[in-house]
């Protein structure tokens, strides 16, 4: 029920009064973990508190924790736009958490999207944020190898579509990226895939291979030098599928290609964007 209440509630938030959000001018723009946004929540039919109104104006986002499929809790970021937003579900390269997705996560929220930044198992630190889900694996004696993360991957999908009730679009990056094309192919849950640099990554199954019957649109990009291997990597799929961004200029491995830090992030984030726009557009 509580974790109902906060992916419907957000719809709520344009009720609250004027006089309200001028009382709270001054906080600060701060991540909320989720023993704050316990004391946010609101009820249908009722306004909400000023932090709240407060920090979704500023698009903070909230910790949370699912279990996988073989109950291991694991953790993810939760940027929610709105009510019936559609939802991009985002997934992080080797050695990195969430934190790969701290500044791409609140783009896709200004642009109209509820944004899910999932800590798999298989991972480390970047941008200043630790993977909650590869230490509490490590803690437990769980297996941290890539494909032991498809499973944090599929329990996100069915976590997201709980509440939603709406097909997601699943990102991936690196070895997420090649999970990603796995999950989006068998998932009746995914709408569409955006892969960030994917390739054979994994001893026992060839990703070119089981691309054979993949059936949905599918933005595939990654660096200059790694893009004649994507192109192989994905020539099973059909072309009416697939669209490909090959940069100019050297380019990036995996999502950090869209950090503003990053030359050249612009022509990725032009090339996803009609992408999003023709395949998984916001309502707004």
């Amino acid at each position: 029920m509580k974790k109902t209440l906060i992916w419907l509630s957000f719809g709520l938030i344009c009720s609250c009064s004027v006089e309200e959000k001028k009382e709270d001018k001054n906080q600060d723009k701060t991540q909320l973990d989720e023993g704050q946004f316990d004391s946010i929540i609101i009820q249908e039919n009722t306004i909400a508190p000023t932090k709240a109104i407060k920090a979704l104006e500023n698009r903070a986002y909230f910790l949370d924790s699912f279990p996988s499929q073989d109950s291991l809790t694991i953790y993810a970021d939760i940027y929610i736009k709105e009510r019936n937003a559609p939802t991009i579900l985002l997934c992080h390269q080797a050695g990195y958490s969430r934190g790969e997705y701290k500044e791409t996560a609140k783009k896709l929220n200004l642009y109209g999207y509820s944004v899910v930044a999932l800590d798999q198992r298989s991972g480390g630190e970047v941008n200043g944020i630790n993977n909650l889900s590869y230490q509490n694996a490590l803690n437990n004696d769980l297996p941290t190898s890539y494909i032991d993360a498809y499973q944090d991957i599929e329990a996100a999908i069915d976590y997201i579509y709980h509440y939603t009730k709406q097909p997601i679009l699943l990102v991936g990056s690196s070895y997420s990226a090649s999970l990603s094309l796995l999950a989006g192919k068998n998932n009746p849950k995914i709408k569409a895939v955006a892969s960030f640099s994917p390739g054979e990554y994994f001893d026992s199954i060839s990703i070119t291979d089981s691309l054979k019957s993949f059936d949905k649109p599918l933005f595939i990009t990654s660096s200059k030098q790694e893009a004649s291997e994507v192109t192989q990597l994905i020539s099973k799929v059909e072309p009416h599928l697939k669209h490909q961004f090959i940069p100019e200029l050297k380019g990036y491995h995996g999502s950090k290609a869209l950090w503003s830090k990053n030359k050249g992030n612009e022509k990725y984030w032009e090339a996803f964007n009609e992408f999003l726009k023709d395949e998984f557009p916001a309502k707004n």
